[in-house]
C-alpha cells in the first residue's frame, strides 16, 4: 500500500477525508460550504496532513481575480485583504495545474502581497473549476513531497463534495420537473376509478404514466419505459410527455400520435432511443381503443375471471424512423379491470433467481379486483416486494389500474 511521507498511509487518508466531507450538510450558499468543508478536514486531519490553517477565496465578478471569503483553522486575515489577481503566477500555476507549493523565496512569489497576508511558503488549490482558490498554512515541518500529497488529498475530497452538491441539485430540479409530469390527482371519469403509481429506483426514472382528459367523452391513458434509468432516462420522459400532448392536443388520431412521438423519440440527443409505450383512450360506455409500441402487454380482467392481453400496436419507439402501428380494441363491462405495467414489476427477482412474472400480477388483481383502483395497485406492489430478494429495486416500477366498477343493484 502506497504511504505518505509521514508514514501515514496515502488511501486511509484519502477515505478518512472522504467520510469527513460527507458528514457536512448541503449549503445552498457554496462558498460557505468549502469554508465548512476546508475547516473541517483541518480540525479534523490538519496535524495527519500536515496543515494548520488557511483562506478561502471566491472569483469575483469578471473573473480576473479572487478576493477572500473567510479564513479558517489558526490562519488570520488581514483587516483590508487585497484580492488575488488571476494572472498572479502563483495564482495561474494553480488554475492550470489545480495546485501549486512554492517555497517563500520563489521569484514568483510578490513578497510583499504575501508577507500582507502572513503567508511564507505558498500553497494551494483550485476547487470547482477555478470558482474557488484554497490557500493553506502549512506545518513548518512539512516537506515538498507530503505538502503536495496533502494538497492533492484536499483538492480531491472538497471537489468530490461539490460535485455531488451541484449534481443533487440537478437531480433535485429533475425531480420537481418528473414530479410535475406524473399525475398530481385522477380526473374524475363517469363511473371509472383509475389510479397508478411509480416508483423510481432512483431520485429519478424512466417510468411514465398519465391521465390525459382528451374530452368529456374520453379518457387518454398512458404508460411508458425509457430504456435505462435516472437522469438520462427521466429526461426522455419529458420527451414522451411533451410530446403525447401535443400530439393529442392537435386532434391527432391516435395511430398518428403514436408515430409522430416515434419520430421525436428517434431524433432525440439523448443516450436512450428505446421507449417502449402503451396508449390507450377509454370512452364512457367501456370502448377502450389502444396501441402497444413494444410494452409489456396490459391485461383486461373481465368480471367472469377471463384474461386477455393487449398487444396490437407495433415496435418500440425510437429505433426504427418510420415504424408504422395499428391499433387494437377491447370493450370494457362493469366488473372489468385493465391493469398496466412496466418490466420492473415482472422482472423483479426472486429466490432462485425466479422472476415475478405475469402471472403473479394477474393473481393478484383476481384477488383484489373488488376492491379500489388505488388497492389493487397497492396491492401488486406490496406482493412485489414481498415476493423480491432484492435488498433494492433493480428497476423502476409502475402499475396503473382502471376498473369499470359492477353496477349497483
Amino acid at each position: 500500500m502506497r504511504q505518505a511521507p509521514s508514514g501515514i498511509s496515502f488511501s486511509d487518508l484519502v477515505k478518512s477525508a472522504e467520510r469527513l466531507v460527507d458528514t457536512i450538510p448541503h449549503r445552498d450558499d457554496l462558498s460557505r460550504l468549502v469554508l465548512e468543508l476546508s475547516a473541517a478536514i483541518t480540525n479534523e486531519l490538519g496535524a495527519r496532513l500536515g496543515v494548520t490553517g488557511g483562506r478561502v477565496y471566491e472569483r469575483v465578478e469578471g473573473g480576473g481575480a479572487y478576493g477572500l471569503v473567510d479564513s479558517f483553522g489558526r490562519a488570520s486575515s488581514p483587516e483590508d485583504p487585497p484580492l488575488l489577481l488571476r494572472d498572479y503566477p502563483p495564482v495561474e500555476t494553480c488554475c492550470l495545474e489545480g495546485v501549486v507549493y512554492m517555497e517563500s523565496d520563489d521569484p514568483s512569489l510578490d513578497r510583499e502581497l504575501e508577507n500582507a497576508l502572513g503567508v511564507g511558503r505558498f500553497a494551494a488549490i483550485e476547487v470547482d473549476g477555478e470558482e474557488f482558490l484554497l490557500a493553506f498554512d502549512l506545518d513548518e515541518e512539512q516537506d515538498r513531497e507530503g505538502s503536495l500529497l496533502s494538497l492533492g488529498i484536499l483538492r480531491y475530497a472538497i471537489n468530490q463534495k461539490i460535485r455531488r452538491e451541484r449534481m443533487d441539485d440537478v437531480l433535485r430540479q429533475a425531480r420537481d420537473i418528473q414530479s410535475s409530469i406524473l399525475p398530481r390527482r385522477v380526473p374524475a371519469y363517469g363511473s371509472f376509478d383509475v389510479a397508478g403509481r411509480n416508483d423510481p429506483l432512483e431520485t429519478v426514472g424512466g417510468d411514465f404514466y398519465d391521465f390525459i382528459p382528451i374530452s368529456d367523452k374520453i379518457l387518454g391513458v398512458a404508460i411508458a419505459d425509457v430504456c435505462g434509468h435516472g437522469l438520462p432516462a427521466a429526461l426522455q420522459v419529458r420527451d414522451i410527455y411533451v410530446g403525447m400532448r401535443m400530439g393529442l392536443g392537435r386532434d391527432y388520431k391516435i395511430v398518428r400520435t403514436v408515430e409522430r412521438l416515434n419520430g421525436i423519440i428517434h431524433q432525440s440527443i439523448l443516450t436512450s432511443r428505446f421507449v417502449s409505450m402503451f396508449y390507450g383512450e377509454l370512452e364512457l360506455n367501456g370502448n377502450f381503443l389502444y396501441v402497444n409500441a413494444g410494452h409489456p402487454p396490459p391485461f383486461h380482467l373481465s368480471a367472469a375471471g377471463e384474461v386477455s392481453f393487449l398487444e396490437s400496436g407495433g415496435v418500440v419507439l425510437g429505433p426504427v424512423p418510420d415504424a408504422t402501428y395499428e391499433r387494437g380494441f377491447v370493450a370494457l363491462s362493469p366488473g372489468d379491470l385493465l391493469v398496466l405495467y412496466t418490466d420492473g414489476i415482472v422482472e423483479a427477482v426472486g429466490a432462485a433467481e425466479e422472476e415475478y412474472g405475469v402471472d403473479r400480477i394477474v393473481s393478484v388483481a383476481r384477488r383484489h379486483r373488488l376492491g379500489s383502483s388505488q388497492e389493487i395497485v397497492d396491492s401488486v406492489f406490496s406482493d412485489v416486494e414481498s415476493f423480491s430478494t432484492d435488498d433494492q429495486a433493480s428497476d423502476d416500477r409502475t402499475v396503473v389500474v382502471v376498473r369499470y366498477p359492477e353496477l349497483s343493484s
